[in-house]
């Protein structure tokens, strides 16, 4: 994969279930072809917003097999592979390199708090044992483990196929770091849906969203106004997508986006229990939120 390809408006997209709560494919689909069609740069499935900790390792195969056979080369595919071992998240690893992603993206291990020295080997047997390109994954408000800044540059000097990191620590001088210290070619990602414009003025290459699977033409507009050099226009839509993104906290994540994709018609289903659905008045309220921000609610 040319690493130049990683860049632009990435929706870190849900896993559509029955209400059974069975990971449903033929949704999955109607999902990536609207969003393939609203203009997004890529895809990205099985990551924290496509509830990765609820899936079994099986599903997350169906799961990694069917976004690559449904987007057919139109936009590239990122697939995430975290594993709290390093055994799993290199059989996940290997399982999509098998499906011909073309990349994939590792988040830290989760609840576990490994050093350095642990997470450095965690992701040199996944780069070791994988061809495609690596995104590492920081989101230490989740997972209480920060990939620092000289792990990051360190990863990346000595594996070629580690090519850049998903940021979604929120922390603008994190991610600065990472720009300014890893090697030259090192594709930063913005992981905060607020924080994309800023991060495009620091020389991130993009944003991964969980916001655009609700309003993916707002994060386009933001990352195309911004290439143009329409500066003023791209910080206007990173305005008019600002209520979205904080009202994630209306409901345990990431029911606020299955619930809100399905206001916009996607067949997003419910998350998988212990997270519920919204209550009457939370629905309300997102409901009116999306109406503000001038998208079409059609439930």
């Amino acid at each position: 994969m040319d690493t130049q390809k990683i860049r632009g408006i990435i929706p870190a997209v849900v896993t559509p279930l029955t209400e059974g709560e069975e990971v449903d494919e033929e949704a999955l689909e109607v999902v990536l072809n609207r969003l393939i069609g609203k203009g997004v740069h890529g895809v990205f499935t099985v990551g924290t917003t496509g509830e990765f900790w609820a899936l079994t390792p099986e599903e997350k195969r169906r799961v990694f097999r069917r976004t690559v056979a449904c987007t057919g080369g139109r936009v590239p595919v990122y697939l995430g592979t975290c594993a709290n071992s390093t055994r799993e998240a290199v059989m996940l690893s290997e399982w999509a390199a098998e499906a011909d992603a073309d990349c994939i993206s590792v988040l830290t291990p989760c609840f576990i708090t490994p050093t350095d020295e642990e997470l450095f080997r965690h992701y040199a047997a996944i780069a070791k044992a994988v061809d495609i390109p690596i995104l590492l994954y920081g989101n230490p408000d989740r997972t209480g483990v920060k990939l620092s800044v000289g792990l990051a540059a360190r990863l990346a000097g000595q594996f070629p196929n580690v090519v850049g990191i998903k940021d979604s620590s929120g922390d603008l001088t994190l991610t600065t770091e990472y720009i300014r210290k890893c090697p030259k070619g090192f594709r930063t990602i913005m992981g905060r849906d607020t924080l994309i414009f800023a991060g495009l003025m620091h020389g991130t290459a993009g944003a991964i969203a969980a916001s655009a699977n609700i309003a993916p033409e707002i994060g386009v507009a933001i990352y195309e106004h911004f290439v143009k050099g329409d500066l003023q226009k791209a910080l206007e839509y990173q305005d008019r997508l600002a209520p979205l993104r904080l009202a994630f906290t209306l409901g345990s994540f990431p029911v606020v986006l299955k619930e809100g994709a399905e206001m916009v018609g996607l067949p997003a289903g419910p998350a998988r229990a212990p997270i519920g659905r919204l209550s009457p008045e939370k629905r309300k309220q997102l409901r009116d939120i999306l109406i503000e921000m001038g998208l079409e609610v059609v439930k």
